[in-house]
């Protein structure tokens, strides 16, 4: 028999800073931002399995200590709950643990906010077990202040959204406990980023450049890490569909190879929680030479997500990467956007992101492959690991191996037999060069 879907009610506070603010409304009320992030938080909500009977916006002067709504509010929603048999009301905010206990006793239901709600979509996502721990991390930070007063809850195992994670033991033991467990899981974090560093100076030693795609969620990485590499990784448009990073080997039209990192999707208001557990996994970006920024040019916030996806590259140590700005989705836009001048279109876009470092943008679909091209070749040129240049090889007749493997490590422009010799003209990257280097001719 199929378990009865949630019903959720999903509540923003929008900030007015003036003294007493407008009368609370619905959504439509509030300024723009946090329209978005409750329209998202919705999003969110159904991708962790719930249906979202509501989405309600309150307008306050400042937020409420006991809370985060007010009390007259707190009435409203019990009324929703009652009346509209809520299951779970979702807050825009982190809530704080006396915020959490007073709303969860006055409400009567499930109360969670936008980081255990991410947190949730995570557990249910983490498919490595490296990906699983760095969930357990977050969410057992996210709960040791919030122990106290949720005795009922936290005994709750896969009760629905935002009770999915390590377990009933954990979720009931005392902070002790879950202060070990968290010393434990730590520990173990940290021999995988051992683990990684040791693979990544392997690949180093081949000189292999890594390139990271990053972008917010739901822009459409995975399904253009699927187009470069031939892969079958899970492309879907809930958000953080694919949580697990994946590598693969791509090759450039210079013929050099490069690894092709996917990781996972930013969004705004990131739990910190979330950063610092992922550290080890987003450390793959920190180490990338170049990062493809994917941006959905259908989004009516593209904008707004490019400036998210800045914020937490700086927060990591990777915002000075050197970036190619991917501007997906090319084959939803209007003939008259796919005809512009790039450069203008990436400006009425983006804004004054689009200007930052001079980044280079290119147009694509990789839906449908257009633009794959010019995207290789951007890739080409911005990568400065290994730099490529044409050189002139002399080959004695019997080194089959080597002119192999010039046609395949490089891009050979020209290739003739003289009497006791192949004379071959590539432009090869500065590893193959110094690799033939008793080859080439001055």
């Amino acid at each position: 028999m199929q378990a009865k879907q949630e019903q959720a009610l999903v509540v923003g506070v929008s900030i007015t800073g003036r003294g007493k603010g407008p009368p609370a409304g619905r959504v439509t009320d509030a300024g723009t931002d946090e329209r978005e992030s409750l329209e998202e938080l919705e999003v969110l909500a159904e991708s962790a399995g719930a249906r979202v009977v509501d989405k309600i916006m309150q307008t306050r002067p400042a937020l409420d200590s006991a809370t985060l709504v007010g009390s007259g509010k707190v009435t409203e929603l019990k009324a929703r709950v009652d009346a509209d048999e809520i299951d779970t009301v979702v807050f825009d905010h982190e809530l704080s643990p006396t915020q959490l206990r007073n709303l969860e006793r006055r409400l009567g239901v499930k109360v969670i906010d936008r980081t255990q709600l991410i947190l949730d979509i995570f557990a249910r996502r983490a498919r490595t077990s490296e990906g699983q721990l760095q969930v357990e991390l977050a969410q057992l930070n996210y709960l040791l202040p919030r122990l106290a007063g949720r005795g009922t809850q936290m005994s709750r195992l896969g009760g629905g959204i935002g009770t999915r994670g390590p377990g009933e033991t954990q979720l009931e033991t005392d902070r002790r406990r879950i202060g070990k467990r968290i010393a434990k899981l730590r520990s173990d974090i940290e021999r995988v980023r051992a683990t990684r560093g040791v693979q990544r100076s392997q690949r180093q030693a081949i000189p292999l450049s890594t390139i990271g795609l990053v972008g917010y969620t739901n822009a459409g990485k995975s399904t253009l890490f699927n187009r470069l590499t031939g892969a079958d990784v899970l492309a879907d448009t809930r958000m953080f569909a694919t949580l697990d990073p994946t590598v693969r080997q791509i090759r450039l039209p210079s013929q050099r190879r490069v690894l092709l990192s996917d990781t996972v999707g930013f969004i705004r208001n990131l739990p910190t929680t979330l950063v610092d557990a992922f550290r080890a996994t987003l450390e793959e970006v920190t180490a990338a030479a170049l990062l493809l920024h994917v941006v959905d040019v259908t989004s009516p916030t593209a904008a707004e997500q490019t400036v998210h996806v800045m914020k937490v590259l700086g927060e990591i140590g990777a915002d000075k990467t050197p970036q190619i700005l991917v501007l997906n989705k090319a084959d939803c836009l209007p003939e008259a956007d796919r005809t512009q001048d790039l450069e203008a279109l990436t400006y009425r876009l983006l804004g004054e992101t689009a200007r930052q470092n001079n980044t280079r943008a290119v147009l694509i679909s990789a839906r449908t492959g257009e633009g794959m091209a010019a995207l290789l070749e951007s890739i080409d040129q911005e990568l400065t690991q290994d730099p490529v240049a044409r050189q002139k090889f002399r080959l004695p007749l019997g080194e089959g191996r080597v002119l192999h493997l010039l046609h395949e490590r490089a891009a050979v422009v020209s290739q003739r037999y003289e009497d006791d010799h192949y004379e071959v003209v590539a432009d090869a990257p500065q590893s193959l060069r110094n690799w033939l280097a008793e080859y080439a001719v001055e």
